[in-house]
């Protein structure tokens, strides 16, 4: 049996090393995107996407998945678009992990977004902004301030060149509240940008926010269509029992 996991989440990994301690014969591989760092999985790891396989669709055929588990980003809708229709096509089992969303406190002031444009064309008042939404376009980061100082925080490069009042930091969660309340503190941010992706990996750039009372601007999840789990230890049972019946069936043939 074989499980696909489309990872390059925090969840993801857990989820592989969970699945792999409740069935350790089920034979897992893990996707990610692009190597920022190499995952500690027991799984045997691919990465660059699945164009160079001839679609997602054709690797699993050709590697006779039998299921696959998708636990990427929560703003990440293509792939699971495509994964959806692939194993729709294929019949095969699919699950989607979706972390819990991040939940307004009384003392937060979030402005909350559907689109990335009408966030940013709405944080033009703002003179010292960190964005950490992932990467920004030219013609976004043109929807700010123009006299403005903007530090702009990915785990990876940004694919465009940056204006001169954009700095890029580069780093990878998970991040401390006293090293956020730092950061802010050190380039004196007057507001902050960000997705609502949940998770307890950035979740202390909400709380230092709060403790310095910044408003936060906050992108909105998409829609996701079809069912979701967002219950870790319940998704685990789901896949164990999954890999059981499957097992079972195999022998009985």
């Amino acid at each position: 049996m074989k499980l696909l996991i489309l990872g390059g989440t925090k969840d993801a990994r857990q989820l592989s090393q969970a699945i792999h301690h409740a069935q350790p014969e089920l034979c897992i591989t893990y996707s990610v995107a692009g190597l920022v760092r190499q995952p500690q999985v027991p799984a045997q790891v691919i990465s660059g996407g699945f164009t160079q396989h001839g679609g997602l669709a054709a690797y699993c055929q050709a590697q006779q998945i039998d299921a696959v588990l998708n636990a990427t980003h929560p703003f990440s809708c293509h792939m699971g678009q495509v994964a959806s229709q692939a194993c729709t096509q294929l019949g095969l089992t699919y699950w989607r992990f979706l972390r819990p969303q991040w939940q307004q406190q009384s003392a937060d002031d979030w402005r909350l977004f559907d689109h990335t444009s009408d966030l940013l064309q709405a944080m033009a008042g703002y003179q010292r902004i960190a964005l950490t939404l992932g990467q920004v376009s030219p013609e976004e980061l043109a929807l700010l301030h123009p006299n403005g100082q903007i530090w702009l925080r990915t785990a990876v490069a940004p694919k465009h060149n940056l204006p001169a009042q954009v700095s890029w930091i580069k780093a990878i969660g998970p991040f401390a509240e006293a090293d956020e309340l730092a950061l802010f503190k050190q380039h004196q941010i007057q507001a902050i940008a960000c997705k609502n992706s949940g998770g307890s990996a950035t979740q202390a750039k909400l709380t230092a926010a709060r403790t310095l009372g910044l408003p936060v601007f906050m992108l909105q999840r998409p829609a996701i269509t079809g069912p979701v789990e967002q219950d870790f230890d319940a998704l685990v049972k789901q896949v164990s029992h999954w890999a059981q019946l499957t097992k079972g069936s195999i022998h009985e043939q």
